[in-house]
């Protein structure tokens, strides 16, 4: 590394990221990365797991921090709010949902009164006066003056305005990520980060997040994977993959338009040159044989050059790193294939705490079906799924055909961070290091991270891990809690394929529609405090109804359906038939 270049940009809040490069020992991350963040952008930044996406963040927030080359400019007065995935609900806290939003505008109300105080008695009055002004200036620059009704139009904006007067230790999870968002948001910050904000907020509180983000006038840059806030509040697309970055102007439907476009002319172009790299070898293969029995040297200039027209198609053929995005190859299979029958039944279930979550919960399910569990945070679902999987439950009966596997949305239960990769997956039961290799390649990670530690890897590189453990288990069900949590976009359609292959049952706790309507056969969901059995059609309309548009649900449909057409076609190389069906997709898209 040349070092670090930060430029220091006064009185202009753009953020500029100038052909930055940056690696840590055992990993490249970026290779002359650009972009910029200007007034009015809302930003989503995406990339596969493990990419880099928060060490970016990282370094923007604190440059000096980091030893890199290329250039960061940014005003040094530019002020950044920041959300992190990993905030924690502090249970010692005895504040309220206001006074914890509202606390630096307090604090600072408390300086101002304190100043005024000591100005009535005091003889030095010019540094008492200059204290005050610089107090007030903090207190204006952050809307100060508006601050206590700032808080309650935000509060109605995420529909919090029965949580005001709450201890903060009373909030659910989902509940929390809000207020923090909120908190941040009404400091007035210049540029505000948040990363994947989005995680385990059921719809409700998923919607609410939505309708924040697309209220705050300032710049932001959201790393987040969730296709429903990706789909509905960004005007600007980050996408950084394999080392390399691409800005995008834009929503991020059309982003993916532009990709599959992308898409249909590479893949083309990668079979017309196949065609002719194969004709090529026959040629080259003739010449070499010419020239081993002729040495006149014009039979091995012909040859020469026809071996480096062979290179130059050999390497056009690469895919550029945003068209052919490496998926892991998820696979759930069975050792244990059942004919249909009942798999699970839970008879009069009942769960309380402090207060009762769940009572009169009576439901079945057979062999083969793949359900989700839905419902607000903290109404008794993780428990549920894990009085099921330890199968000691009085309530709860298993067929005794069945065998388990668990995925757990707490990471750390599931995986030993202190273990690599392949400790962990010696103790899942595994023989040798090539069969670690061979089997961990295939879900996407190197050869050279099998020694990392995993608690060095990222959120999603993590989930891929429990789900590689799953599905290594060879089990005929599967208890899934929140599986698309911290996985990107391709991971999760990745996973989709996996459910949709799998012959065995699934009980999947999930907020996540898209993947919800892509794979389950029907839904229980959690109202009054039991579970009801809902068909998908039924959901389907329930979500559209309270959050779309009346002709969304038919729009995405049809949209859904023509992207399937296209993916066949390509299968076929009938690129005329891709390219037709990518203009009906546009007009679609369109009507979005």
């Amino acid at each position: 590394m040349k070092g670090s270049f930060l430029v220091i940009l006064r009185g202009n809040h753009m953020i500029k990221v100038d052909n930055l490069s940056f690696s840590f020992p055992q990993k490249d991350l970026y290779n002359k990365i650009s972009f910029t963040l200007e007034e009015g952008q809302h930003c989503a930044f995406i990339g596969s797991s493990g990419s880099g996406k928060s060490t970016l963040v990282d370094i923007i927030m604190d440059p000096e921090r980091y030893l890199f080359d290329g250039k960061l400019v940014i005003d040094p007065n530019c002020r950044i709010g920041y959300v992190s995935q990993f905030y924690k609900l502090d249970n010692t806290k005895e504040t309220t949902v206001f006074e914890y939003i509202g606390e630096e505008f307090i604090k600072l109300q408390h300086e101002i009164e304190s100043i005024c105080t000591e100005m009535e008695t005091s003889s030095d009055l010019d540094a008492l006066l200059e204290k005050y002004q610089q107090a007030l200036d903090v207190f204006d620059a952050i809307g100060g003056d508006d601050f206590e009704s700032n808080i309650d139009k935000k509060l109605h904006l995420a529909n919090l305005n029965k949580q005001k007067n709450l201890v903060v230790s009373e909030l659910s999870g989902g509940e929390f990520k809000l207020i923090q968002v909120i908190k941040e948001m009404l400091k007035s910050p210049d540029l505000m980060i948040m990363d994947e904000p989005d995680v385990f907020l059921d719809f409700e509180n998923l919607n609410a997040l939505k309708n924040l983000i697309n209220s705050y006038k300032g710049i932001l840059l959201v790393i987040t994977h969730n296709r429903y806030l990706l789909n509905h509040c960004f005007n600007k697309i980050i996408h950084l993959e394999n080392m390399e970055l691409q800005e995008f102007d834009g929503r991020y439907i059309d982003y993916n338009f532009s990709l599959l476009q992308s898409k249909i002319e590479a893949q083309e172009l990668a079979t017309a040159d196949s065609d002719e790299i194969a004709r090529n070898e026959l040629l080259i293969d003739k010449l070499r044989f010419i020239a081993t029995n002729n040495s006149e040297a014009a039979r091995g200039k012909t040859l020469k050059a026809r071996v480096k027209a062979q290179e130059r198609l050999e390497a056009r053929r690469i895919k550029a790193p945003f068209v052919d995005i490496k998926q892991p190859d998820i696979r759930f299979i069975t050792n244990h294939e059942m004919e249909e029958a009942i798999a699970l039944t839970v008879t009069d279930y009942r769960v309380a705490f402090d207060d009762m979550l769940l009572q009169n919960v009576n439901f079945e399910m057979k062999s083969t079906d793949k359900v989700a569990l839905i419902g607000p945070n903290g109404t008794g679902k993780t428990t549920l799924l894990r009085e099921i999987f330890k199968n000691n439950h009085p309530s709860i009966e298993i067929n005794k055909d069945i065998e388990m596997a668990y995925l757990s949305q707490i990471q750390g239960e599931i995986l030993n961070e202190s273990h690599t990769i392949l400790e962990e997956f010696f103790d899942a039961g595994f023989k040798t290091n090539d069969e670690i290799r061979s089997y961990i390649t295939s879900y996407g990670f190197d050869r050279e991270v099998l020694h990392q530690k995993i608690g060095s890897l990222s959120g999603g590189e993590k989930n891929i891990l429990q789900l590689a453990k799953v599905s290594a288990r060879k089990a005929n069900m599967l208890l899934l809690d929140e599986p698309t949590s911290h996985l990107d976009t391709y991971s999760q359609i990745a996973l989709e394929k996996a459910i949709q292959n799998y012959k065995g049952a699934i009980l999947m706790i999930s907020h996540d529609f898209y993947f919800i309507v892509n794979c389950m056969d029907y839904v229980l969901i959690t109202e009054d405090k039991t579970i009801r059995k809902m068909s998908m059609r039924k959901f389907r309309k329930m979500i559209y109804a309270k959050h779309f548009d009346r002709d969304y649900l038919e729009i995405e449909q049809k949209k859904k359906s023509v992207e399937m057409r296209i993916e066949l076609a390509l299968k076929d190389t009938n690129f005329e038939l891709a390219k037709a069906l990518s203009g009906q997709l546009e007009e679609l898209i369109k009507l979005l």
